[in-house]
């Protein structure tokens, strides 16, 4: 695919709120029509990671907790943030064991994806763990999470009637599921 020229011009930004997770823009923008205008941007300070463990009879973890931006309970696979700079292979061991206890022998990366980028630079990254032994989890002390065993094809079932819609789940559950050839 061809990329194309950038069409906006920013006159002017400045940050507007900002704390140790996220930093809000304010930009004074000509549009790509060549008028005046405005465009917010929420940057992000860690990499979204995502994890999706998968045993050898096809079955998956999810992890469930309520979400305070949607006001909702959400069930999700293992996710988690990775600062800039830190490895995101390391992010994702290390969150996989956080939420669930488990440790993978194998890991490899399905998806790379941009969360919501109409207003961020967000980017995450989607990881299969195989090979699985199981261990104590570490959740944080943000998270008061559930961890629910289910089968891949019933996740992608999940998915499938939206009761699954956190964006790194979804990407990542489709692709597994195509990968594995449930679908």
């Amino acid at each position: 695919m061809e990329s194309q020229k950038n069409t906006w011009k920013k006159l002017s930004t400045q940050v507007i709120y900002e704390n140790p997770w996220i930093e809000v823009e304010h930009h004074e923008v000509l549009n790509p029509s060549g008028g005046a205008g405005i465009y917010g941007q929420v940057n992000f300070k860690n990499i979204a990671i995502g994890i999706i463990p998968v045993d050898n009879d096809l079955n998956t973890w999810l992890v469930g907790q309520f979400r305070f931006p949607i006001e909702e309970y959400s069930w999700e696979i293992p996710e988690g943030g990775c600062p800039m700079g830190e490895d995101i292979l390391e992010a994702a061991k290390r969150e996989l064991k956080e939420e669930t206890g488990f440790s993978a022998e194998k890991y490899t990366m399905v998806a790379k994806i941009h969360t919501s980028n109409s207003v961020c630079r967000e980017v995450g990254f989607i990881f299969l763990a195989e090979n699985l032994t199981h261990g104590e989890s570490e959740p944080e002390e943000t998270e008061d999470l559930q961890i629910k065993k289910v089968s891949l094809k019933e996740a992608y079932e999940l998915v499938m009637n939206n009761q699954i819609t956190d964006s790194l789940s979804v990407a990542g559950i489709l692709k597994v599921a195509i990968l594995k050839g449930l679908v």
